[in-house]
This record gives C-alpha cells, sequence and structure tokens, in this order.
C-alpha cells in the first residue's frame, strides 16, 4: 500500500474529508501523545518561544519542527481522532488543555531551546493523573 499526504492526493482526485473520525477521549488522546514521546524519551524536542507573553491569536499559530506537538501529529491514530495540524492552537483544542497546561509542556522558558521527549512526557503524565484524581473525587462526590 502507497501512502500519500492529503495535499498530494487532492492534486489527483477529488478527496473528501467527510468521513467518520475515530473518537477518542481526552485522556486517551493525552495518554497516546504520552506514549509517543516515550518511545523515544532521549529525542531532544523543540520548544516554543516565550508562549505566555504572545496574543492567543500569534500563540495559536506557533509551531516548530520536531516539537512535542509534532511528535503528537506524526501519529495517524491521533490525525485519524482529529487532530489537524502541529500549532499550539490545534494542541490547545484537541487535547481539551488550558493555555498554563500547555506551557508547561511545550514553552521555552520552561526547558530552553529543546526538551527532552521523557520531560514533555512527563508533564503530560502529571495532567493525565490530576485528571483521574478529580474524576474520583467527582465520583464519590456525585455518586
Amino acid at each position: 500500500m502507497k501512502h500519500h499526504a492529503l495535499e498530494q492526493l487532492q492534486v489527483i482526485a477529488e478527496v473528501g474529508q467527510d468521513y467518520p473520525r475515530h473518537v477518542m477521549s481526552r485522556s486517551k488522546r493525552l495518554e497516546r501523545w504520552a506514549e509517543l514521546l516515550e518511545q523515544n524519551p532521549i529525542r531532544r524536542l523543540a520548544t516554543l518561544h516565550q508562549t505566555e507573553y504572545h496574543s492567543a491569536k500569534a500563540r495559536g499559530v506557533m509551531r516548530a519542527d520536531s516539537s512535542p506537538i509534532s511528535v503528537a501529529f506524526e501519529d495517524t491514530l491521533l490525525r485519524a481522532a482529529g487532530l489537524e495540524n502541529d500549532s499550539y492552537g490545534e494542541a490547545r483544542r484537541f487535547f481539551q488543555l488550558t493555555d498554563n497546561q500547555l506551557h508547561k509542556v511545550i514553552c521555552y522558558c520552561h526547558f530552553g531551546a529543546t526538551v527532552s521527549a521523557a520531560t514533555a512526557a512527563h508533564y503530560l503524565r502529571k495532567l493525565i493523573a490530576r485528571q483521574r484524581m478529580f474524576a474520583r473525587l467527582r465520583s464519590m462526590l456525585v455518586g
């Protein structure tokens, strides 16, 4: 089987994008991202420079080659689930993260120009653990 990028296929055929998306919960998406990063833990990944000082619009389009976000975007499963590109804004939307949460995973001010894949995965795992803790508390309180 030969694989092509969507842009390549659109040159030779009309390609509809109305196919059903692979449904993944937020926790499954975050878990998958952490697993992808952990596959090559010593890999150095690019950070995004001072995300907290940019406007929401500018921050939304920020990206870098070989960033933790691009590791997620390289994955066919996450793309099938709806990850559309490797920008900050798309990662924020797709993984349902706040600016503060994504900032801790990707920003230059925490790690310098690069971050190890293991470190980025560690911060994602902390988010996942916190999410599970709140889910347990919610179920205990609500019943």
